[in-house]
């Protein structure tokens, strides 16, 4: 017996969860990349840090924006399913 094909919903479902996954470790990548970069910049090493902060804007701060809203929009919806069993 096959099982049914899921339904579009939940094949939205899985793509989101990739793009969030991906986006943590973005995220993440991001944050180790400014650790070394500050510590090169403390051995006068600049180069790390300007590439930082050119990426910034165009890269890490939608990636964060997305990790908060994705944050708070799983946060409702918790609440709003909570609230629907009582």
């Amino acid at each position: 017996m096959s099982t049914p094909a899921p339904g579009p919903g939940a094949q939205l479902r899985r793509v989101v969860d990739v793009v969030l996954v991906a986006d943590v470790f973005l995220v993440l990548a991001g944050a180790l990349f400014f650790a070394v970069a500050v510590v090169l910049h403390g051995q006068q090493l600049d180069a790390p840090l300007e590439l930082f902060q050119r990426l910034w804007e165009p890269l890490f701060t939608p990636a964060i924006g997305v990790l908060m809203a994705a944050a708070l929009l799983s946060g409702g919806l918790g609440w709003w399913q909570r609230r629907g069993q009582r």
